[in-house]
C-alpha cells in the first residue's frame, strides 16, 4: 500500500470484522519514528494462526486466498529498518505495533489519516466504539465515537457526510496543533 493510513484502514477493518466492541488506534510521531498501533477486544487469533498471519497465502477469508494487509505492513515497517508486532488470544483481542523509521528513504508517508479515522467512526457498529489517540512530543489528543455519539444525541449518524467532514476537519486541526 502506498500510504501507512490503507493499511491502517485495513487492519482496523479486520478488528471490526472480528467481532470487537472497542477499538484503541494510536498514532505516535517522534522526531525519528512512526508508531501506529491498533488494539481491540475481538475474538482474537490462536497461536497457529498468529504464527501464520504475516504469511500472504494465510486469510480467514472465504471469497479468496490471500491476505496482504498484515504482510504488507509488515513490509513496510521493515523497510524503513522498523518492525511489526502482533498479540493475540482467543476472545480476548489483538494488538498490532508497526514502528516505522521516519527518516528512511523507503519510510511510506503516512496519508490522510483524519479522513481514515472519521471513515472508520462511521463504520465501526453502533453497540462498539473506536478511541483514536494521536501522540507527538509536544503533547496529544483523543477522540471516540461514543463522545461523539453522545454530542449528536443519537440523532444523527456518524456516517453522514457532514459528520465525517467535520471529525477529519477536527482531527486534522488537532494533529497539526500538536506537529507545528
Amino acid at each position: 500500500m502506498k500510504e501507512l493510513s490503507l493499511n491502517v484502514l485495513d487492519i482496523t477493518h479486520n478488528s471490526i470484522t472480528a467481532g470487537a466492541k472497542q477499538i484503541d488506534l494510536t498514532l505516535e510521531l517522534t522526531a525519528d519514528r512512526i508508531v501506529i498501533r491498533i488494539r481491540d477486544n475481538g475474538c482474537g487469533m490462536d497461536e497457529k494462526m498468529l504464527a501464520s498471519v504475516t504469511d500472504p497465502f494465510t486469510t480467514t477469508r472465504t471469497t479468496r486466498r490471500v491476505g496482504m494487509g498484515i504482510p504488507l505492513f509488515k513490509l513496510a515497517a521493515e523497510q524503513s529498518e522498523g518492525y511489526l508486532d502482533i498479540k493475540s488470544r482467543i476472545n480476548e483481542g489483538t494488538e498490532v505495533t508497526a514502528v516505522f523509521n521516519k527518516n528512511h528513504i523507503d519510510c511510506p508517508p503516512l496519508g490522510d489519516m483524519a479522513a481514515t479515522v472519521a471513515m472508520l467512526m462511521a463504520a465501526v457498529p453502533e453497540d462498539s466504539d473506536l478511541n483514536y489517540r494521536f501522540e507527538t512530543e509536544k503533547g496529544g489528543f483523543s477522540l471516540g465515537t461514543a463522545e461523539l455519539r453522545e454530542a449528536l444525541g443519537g440523532d444523527i449518524s456518524l456516517g453522514e457526510p457532514e459528520v465525517q467532514q467535520w471529525i477529519a476537519e477536527h482531527i486534522r486541526e488537532q494533529e497539526q496543533s500538536y506537529t507545528c
